[in-house]
């Protein structure tokens, strides 16, 4: 029977991808040390997740207004630590959860990366994943000695020769390498090592790597590009497709569409998850869980809104009026998330959107901007139930209202009832992130 993969969706920061988590009664205020990271890893381990994945960005969101005022004193993501870090002490806390962090392709150098997550995968038993992104502001390439941020379709085709050579360093061993004979004194078979020697259009790497293959052969991949372009760049790369599904009807049209483009790139679509981001609130009864999450509606500002708009769309939004329809040109010049560009667009019809018309549609830094199911277990499941058994995901990254609380209740409620409908694993099969998630251990070159 098919069953979901469930991720935990992460941040290194002060508060989860919902800006108001920080505010909330219950959320715990040592986000700086490393209890807080291992007990949500516990939590999402007891209830058999696949992985934690933590998002990322290089910069806080100091955009709007030109300034990190209000960033700092609102607590919209100002603190952003590295996730590789937290990743190991959240990995040192559990043994089969799936462990994935963000970096980017656009401010980073290929070997950098491969040798940073071949690391992560090795000390883990197998069980790194990455998520592949192009970063998305202006103040992100002021943070790594840029002007400005990179056109974005550009970004993409750079993308694709950076995973080209990552993805031929995590090759360069073959498996067996190590004998470590002290007997006769060979540590490696050096003909089972190679030099990569890449030579493109955006990048330079001769090798050897340096690091061997794991468990799982190399990290999963994942990606989260919502444009064409990205989608196109997922379709040729991603095992696992985190994506922003806002309503039943436009899943299901936009899921069936992205497994075709899976299959054209010649791709096992079976293979390549898609888990739309879901918010959940769930107690013992459904009143019980519609208070909860009256107190939950009750943390946003608009300010976070704002805030985050600016940095997703890479414009300042204080500098139009809220009430002012952007011009195409404007839209068009934006280097952002253009994902969320032509959702907008194309909700509207024909009219040019307003920044009132971007927080009314994204609903972004509310606790309403990814679907969300709220009541019991029963009516949680019922829900996500309903999506995964109608063609419109894979699974789901399961967004948290605070944590670790959240994924505790999750985990302690919601994962039972799955399991009693067999919509879930009753515990993990293997050792491996990949074992888990019903992969085949890749041999060197077959992603060429």
């Amino acid at each position: 029977m098919r069953q979901m993969t469930l991720v935990g969706f992460l941040q290194a920061q002060n508060c989860t991808n919902f800006v108001g988590s920080w505010r909330h009664p219950l959320a715990r205020q040592d986000f700086t040390g490393a209890e807080y990271y291992r007990r949500i890893g516990r939590a999402l381990e007891a209830g058999k997740f696949h992985m934690g994945f933590y998002d990322d960005r290089l910069a806080m969101p100091d955009l709007f207004g030109g300034d990190h005022a209000h960033t700092v004193a609102n607590g919209i993501r100002c603190v952003k630590m590295d996730p590789i870090v937290i990743l190991t002490a959240m990995g040192m806390a559990t043994e089969r959860l799936g462990l994935g962090a963000t970096f980017s392709t656009t401010y980073s150098e290929p070997f950098h990366v491969a040798r940073v997550f071949a690391t992560l995968d090795l000390i883990t038993g197998g069980r790194a994943a990455w998520n592949i992104v192009t970063s998305m502001n202006d103040a992100e390439a002021l943070n790594m000695g840029h002007t400005a941020h990179g056109e974005h379709d550009l970004r993409y085709d750079r993308a694709d020769e950076f995973l080209e050579v990552v993805m031929g360093h995590w090759d360069s061993w073959e498996d067996g390498a190590i004998v470590a004979d002290r007997g006769t004194g060979l540590f490696a078979h050096p003909e089972k090592v190679h030099r990569l020697d890449h030579k493109g259009a955006f990048f330079q790497s001769r090798g050897p790597f340096t690091v061997p293959r794991s468990e799982q052969g190399h990290p999963v991949l994942i990606q989260a590009g919502q444009s064409g372009r990205g989608q196109r760049f997922a379709a040729r790369w991603a095992e696992c497709v985190f994506v922003a599904y806002h309503g039943l009807a436009q899943a299901r049209r936009d899921y069936a569409s992205f497994k075709a483009q899976v299959e054209a790139a010649g791709r096992d679509p079976d293979k390549t998850f898609v888990c739309p981001g879901i918010y959940t609130v769930v107690a013992g009864t459904r009143a019980e869980a519609e208070d909860h999450a009256a107190v939950i509606d009750t943390l946003p500002k608009e300010i976070d809104s704002l805030s985050l708009l600016s940095e997703i769309m890479n414009f300042d939004f204080s500098q139009q009026p809220i009430d002012l329809a952007f011009t195409d040109d404007q839209l068009d010049s934006w280097t952002g998330a253009q994902g969320m560009r032509d959702r907008i667009k194309r909700e509207l019809g024909g009219r040019l959107p307003t920044p009132r018309d971007f927080i009314a549609i994204t609903r972004r830094g509310t606790f309403h901007d990814h679907p969300r199911f709220v009541g019991s277990p029963r009516d949680v499941a019922d829900g996500m139930e309903e999506w995964f058994a109608t063609g419109a995901c894979d699974g789901f990254v399961v967004a948290a209202s605070h944590v670790p609380g959240a994924y505790e209740d999750f985990s302690r409620l919601v994962v039972p009832e799955l399991q009693r409908r067999g919509l879930f694993h009753n515990d993990y099969t293997g050792a491996t992130l990949r074992e888990n998630l019903g992969l085949v251990r890749p041999a060197p070159g077959t992603w060429r």
